[in-house]
């Protein structure tokens, strides 16, 4: 969507502008979708907070099984329905969010398309139980249906999707054709047929035409397994073609202009090359792509000072100043520190230089006993131990300056190391894909479990670059 892009030098991957993708009344569905562990589920409730503050009327549905949404936005549970959160809207804005129960939206597409005996007998089926919980590409087809039912009654202006936690970002795409496919597939017209055919018939077809393909079932599954999946598919005859038909209308609709794919990712290796095929997936289906959120991006206020010149001062301090002295005089890093003309290995520390600078003043001033000489000749007490404690107090504290300075510097050039690293995986993603739009969201230092987190990672996703340190 042209409309969530700002355009910038041929160098740069052009900047997603969020919060123009989020003004944009055509706007209505943004899909986040990603690798698992990249951040899809606060990417999408902080998108949420930030529409809604910004006049959206916004629902953000998510499917994550470890329910942090419902943390961050102060609400007790989540659950199939729509809940309220409160003090996020601004004027007219208002923000909504759910969880996704697979099993409760398969018994609700149950109940809406089935009379109540088919329907009582279809929930109390153990097959269909175990297929509602736990089939694969259940949840990602149930979210489909869910997104479908949300955008039908048009109670929002903007639906937010998190697309569940998987190994391949794929599933979501796929799993509904998967499943269509099943519902609709030889295996299940085989199971239908004598059903259709109905009475004795039917008996007569199961028991003679069937007979080995039932026998071979019934040892695979169990006679009791086999008999449940049959009265499944008796009870479940007239919905077949629905969960197909369905399910081809919210594909269509996630084609459709007014969606918005957002990819969410990581700046790391699998996370890009995970991105990189998704990228190309959405191209193949003809999804509309609004650009690729880049999340956890590590950043620094002092980069000018790199890594390598890092790690040279850090040695630097920790062998005793030798490189950087005047002339090659280790000795005088601080001129009144010694007597003019004292010789210094180029190898002595900074406590070797200050044990001889005490044993120098000692010798120059010996403690003097008995004499009753004039006043000015008269030694004060504790004069000589005093400043050698002096001297060797400062120099401790000096050396741990030194230290304490050396260890920032070692992870400062640990830092400038991990911001490189980044930097270049971008540049390979980059390289592949010039046209999609980026946003880079800085790593924050703790995680998100507040509205506030939520406000300050949309901040942070509508700037689209990551902030310093």
């Amino acid at each position: 969507m042209s409309e969530g892009v700002d355009t910038v030098g041929m160098d740069t991957p052009p900047r997603l502008a969020v919060d123009r993708l989020l003004d944009d009344p055509e706007t209505r569905i943004i899909v986040c979708c990603g690798a698992g562990g990249v951040g899809k589920t606060t990417t999408a409730a902080a998108l949420g907070v930030r529409a809604a503050g910004r006049g959206r009327k916004a629902v953000v549905l998510t499917i994550d099984p470890a329910r942090r949404l419902a943390q961050s936005m102060g609400i007790d549970t989540l659950d199939n329905t729509p809940r309220k959160v409160e003090t996020v809207g601004a004027g007219d804005g208002e923000l909504h969010a759910m969880m996704l129960d697979m099993k409760r939206t398969f018994d609700e597409i149950v109940e809406a398309h089935a009379d109540g005996e088919r329907a009582r007998a279809i929930l109390a089926n153990p097959f269909y139980q175990s297929l509602s919980a736990g089939f694969a590409g259940t949840q990602e087809y149930m979210a489909m249906e869910k997104l479908g039912q949300l955008r039908a009654r048009d109670d929002w202006d903007l639906i937010i999707v998190d697309t569940p936690p998987s190994r391949s970002a794929l599933d979501f795409l796929d799993a509904p054709k998967r499943l269509g496919s099943f519902l609709d597939g030889k295996f299940i017209r085989v199971l239908m047929a004598p059903a259709k055919v109905g009475g004795r018939a039917g008996m007569k077809f199961l028991n003679v035409g069937m007979s080995m393909m039932t026998g071979t079932l019934s040892k695979l599954m169990g006679a009791s397994l086999l008999k449940d999946v049959q009265t499944f598919v008796a009870a479940m005859d007239t919905m077949f073609g629905g969960f197909r038909t369905r399910a081809d209308a919210t594909f269509r609709l996630l084609q459709a202009p007014g969606t918005a794919f957002l990819v969410v990712a990581a700046p790391e290796t699998d996370a890009l090359r995970e991105a990189a095929y998704f990228v190309e997936r959405l191209a193949a289906e003809k999804m509309p792509l609004a650009g690729l959120v880049l999340n956890r991006v590590h950043g620094s206020g002092a980069d000018q000072l790199s890594a390598e010149r890092a790690l040279s001062a850090a040695e630097n301090l920790e062998e005793g100043g030798i490189v950087d002295q005047e002339s090659g005089k280790a000795g005088l890093r601080d001129s009144g520190a010694e007597p003019t003309g004292t010789a210094e290995t180029a190898g002595s520390t900074r406590t070797e230089r200050t044990a001889r600078t005490a044993q120098t003043t000692r010798t120059a001033n010996p403690p003097e006993t008995g004499s009753s000489g004039t006043e000015g000749d008269t030694p004060v007490a504790g004069t000589t131990g005093t400043a050698a404690a002096g001297t060797d107090a400062a120099a401790v504290d000096t050396a741990v300056v030194d230290r304490i300075t050396a260890g920032l510097l070692r992870l400062h050039a640990e830092r400038m190391q991990v911001i490189a690293r980044e930097q270049r995986t971008r540049d390979r993603f980059t390289s592949l894909h010039p046209e999609v739009a980026v946003a880079e969201v800085a790593a924050l230092p703790g995680d998100v479990h507040d509205l506030a987190g939520l406000r300050a990672i949309g901040e942070r996703l509508a700037a689209g670059v990551p902030a310093g340190a």
